[in-house]
């Protein structure tokens, strides 16, 4: 099914959270993306909406038809939804308006770009966070990614927060999502509040920087505003101990990344239990090691295409 608008979706689809997958011009990274979802235990029972931006120029036009090609094969989720944009509307007007569109219907989703491999379990582990922390209005996002930070010994939850949101293998709900102001329109008065920046920047040194590119449009990004919503809110990510996803877009062939293996991690691959929900609280300690894993010497290779 190819089309610019969702369909009405039923009340008996509303169970699980819907998989939003996000494809541009990446035929083998959006065929490695998918063949890991379908490993998932719970993807015959998931609906999915694939968003299939339109090419930027001539040159992009063959990647972005054999994605569109092998997008149409897919079979064995619950339902899918093909919505294929005629022109180029860019990253970060794809993920806010697709994002908008089904979780209007939905309530909540679970966020994916065509460079993400799950493990089998991903889906398991995003929908059981989801539905826990849905009242919890401390919560902003869940993630099923972990930065490889040092975790402390004595940490014994399976998950950790933090006020830095991520964008790879991602889920929310509909009540945090339209808080969100896309124009950050308070930004010359945070930007002149010094204790501010510094707050905003606990999530990692170059959330600032990041923002900044991003207003003035150097930078197709939304998550640094998703992140800067947050801020706004008081609001954590929950991330995992053990990562469920793994990027593999590091490799020079998305937007906004150079090659790195600085966010390589290990993936789960086993179902864990998560327990000891009830107690978690931010953790000083874990905070700092997420902060300092983002400060400029480590970032240098990631941003250079950001800043230049």
């Amino acid at each position: 099914m190819s089309k610019e608008k969702l369909t009405n979706v039923t009340s008996s689809l509303i169970n699980l959270s819907p998989i939003v997958l996000f494809v541009y011009n990446r035929p083998e990274h959006t065929k490695r993306t998918v063949e890991s979802l379908l490993r998932n235990t719970l993807a015959g029972k998931s609906s999915l909406f694939i968003f299939s931006d339109g090419a930027k120029n001539d040159k992009d036009s063959k990647n972005v038809e054999e994605v569109r090609n092998y997008i149409r094969t897919i079979k064995s989720f619950d339902r899918i939804e093909i919505i294929e944009r005629e022109k180029n509307i860019g990253l970060a007007n794809s993920v806010i308006s697709g994002v908008i569109e089904v979780i209007q219907s939905f309530g909540k989703v679970i966020v994916l770009e065509d460079d993400m491999i799950s493990s089998p379990y991903f889906l398991k582990y995003m929908n059981e966070v989801l539905n826990y922390f849905k009242d919890d209005q401390r919560i902003f996002s869940v993630t099923g990614y972990t930065f490889p930070i040092k975790i402390p010994e004595n940490y014994k939850h399976p998950l950790y927060l933090s006020p830095r949101s991520s964008s790879w293998g991602w889920g929310t709900w509909k009540n945090r999502w339209e808080k969100a102001d896309w124009e950050i329109k308070d930004f010359q008065s945070f930007i002149n509040n010094k204790s501010r920046v510094e707050s905003f920047n606990k999530g990692g040194d170059d959330l600032t920087r990041m923002l900044k590119n991003s207003i003035s449009g150097r930078v197709d990004s939304w998550s640094v505003k998703w992140t800067y919503t947050h801020f706004l809110n008081y609001a954590y990510c929950v991330y995992p101990v053990k990562s469920r996803i793994k990027n593999i877009g590091t490799d020079k062939s998305g937007v906004h990344t150079s090659r790195t293996n600085k966010f390589d991690v290990e993936l789960e691959i086993d179902d864990v239990e998560l327990s000891g929900m009830n107690d978690l609280q931010p953790n000083q300690e874990i905070l700092l090691n997420f902060r300092k894993f983002f400060r400029r010497n480590i970032l240098n290779s990631v941003i250079q295409k950001l800043t230049n």
